[in-house]
């Protein structure tokens, strides 16, 4: 009978952890990130021309942080490589996530819960990721380096404007490649020491957004608790971030850190993904005064696909954002960042961006907005923000 119940026992662990190792990591990205029906417009033959030609930039993506191949095309989420060929992305920033926390909203957050531990653990990543911000981040550096060598040359690692430009110098010759570059979603990866931020560009890191959903030890989030500014340590953080050639992302920034950042930048800042309050009055977009101030620092906007971004997940509520941005500041200052693979639902995948390239058509756009919007104001300000400065 005790060997029953013994072998019972047993047998209930080994499909637990079956469940809990092997079916919840997928099941958990299936739940959060999905593509739903949407109103997509009618892609043209003239279209879908144009839209082969383009060098399409998006600035910001979460895949890395789920457990499924980026070579292969996968049943659920948003971005894999196969799809981000046949949409025609040249570049695609993947950001670093490395703590959320539990009840996640937009309006307030603590910082003393996190979900991403559990999600460390159960997607069996190195102990060393479990405990600690900073090996979240270098783990996810070392997963798309491990792609990129593995991907026979279709995937490559951008750290540099030679590497950029040599990846769009071959697209241009018709070879289907992609870039990817680093970015990081918060900065309390740094767990509070600066020397970190060394480490994260040694370790290919070329942009970070300062706050996530919750107020940290650099700066205040537009979904923390205090909503403050930069701290002095957020204040050095910048100041080092533009000698190194590390891009500012303001996004998910409270309105007083965007404010003092834009206030003391010397280089371009961005906004990597998110929408304009003009067209969709969510806390976490953009006033006018803020599209502003981006623009003057010669920077660049990245506008999401998802609800709360533009309040919709049509194509059509994208191209309405980035027409606001146009109109307010001109069209060298708006580009794309999807948010694909962040616990988002949105109407299309990266395999469909012609549709957001239709949609611009339909709003007017010309050939040459076109082009600038869906990747060439990004790519040029990428290019000149990670050369360090002398």
């Amino acid at each position: 009978m005790r060997k029953k119940i013994l072998w019972g026992l047993v047998i209930v662990l080994v499909l637990g952890a079956i469940g809990f190792f092997g079916i919840a990591p997928g099941y958990v990205e299936s739940s959060m990130n999905k593509v739903e029906k949407s109103n997509l417009p009618k892609v043209t033959a003239q279209t879908q021309a144009l839209h082969a030609k383009l060098q399409i930039a998006d600035m910001h993506a979460d895949t890395l942080m789920w457990r499924r191949s980026l070579l292969d095309r996968a049943g659920r989420g948003q971005i894999d490589l196969p799809r981000l060929i046949e949409g025609n992305v040249a570049l695609q920033i993947f950001s670093s996530v490395t703590k959320t926390p539990k009840g996640q909203n937009y309006d307030a957050n603590g910082d003393d819960t996190d979900n991403i531990t559990l999600l460390a653990i159960a997607q069996l990543q190195p102990p060393r990721t479990w405990g600690s911000l900073l090996q979240r981040s270098l783990w996810h550096a070392e997963k798309l380096d491990r792609a990129a060598q593995k991907s026979d040359g279709h995937l490559r690692v951008i750290h540099t404007p030679a590497d950029l430009d040599r990846l769009l110098a071959d697209r241009a010759k018709g070879q289907k490649v992609v870039g990817g570059m680093l970015s990081v979603e918060g900065l309390q990866d740094l767990e509070g020491q600066i020397g970190n931020l060394d480490r994260l560009h040694t370790a290919g890191f070329r942009m970070a957004g300062l706050a996530h959903f919750f107020d940290n030890q650099v700066a205040g989030s537009m979904h923390g608790i205090k909503k403050g500014g930069l701290t002095p340590l957020g204040q050095q953080v910048v100041r080092r971030m533009e000698a190194l050639g590390m891009i500012v992302d303001i996004a998910h920034s409270s309105h007083a850190t965007v404010a003092q950042v834009l206030a003391m930048a010397k280089r371009p800042v961005v906004s990597s993904h998110g929408g304009v309050q003009a067209t969709c009055k969510v806390n976490r977009n953009l006033t006018d005064a803020e599209i502003k101030g981006i623009a003057r620092t010669g920077g660049v906007i990245g506008i999401g696909y998802w609800d709360a971004a533009v309040c919709s997940t049509a194509p059509s509520a994208v191209a309405d954002a980035i027409a606001h941005v146009r109109d307010l500041v001109g069209v060298n200052y708006v580009g794309l960042g999807s948010d694909f693979d962040g616990a988002v639902t949105t109407g299309f995948d990266s395999s469909q961006l012609v549709e957001v390239t239709q949609a611009l058509v339909d709003r007017g756009f010309s050939q040459d907005e076109i082009r600038k919007v869906m990747g060439g104001n990004v790519l040029r300000v990428i290019r000149a923000g990670i050369v360090a400065k002398p």
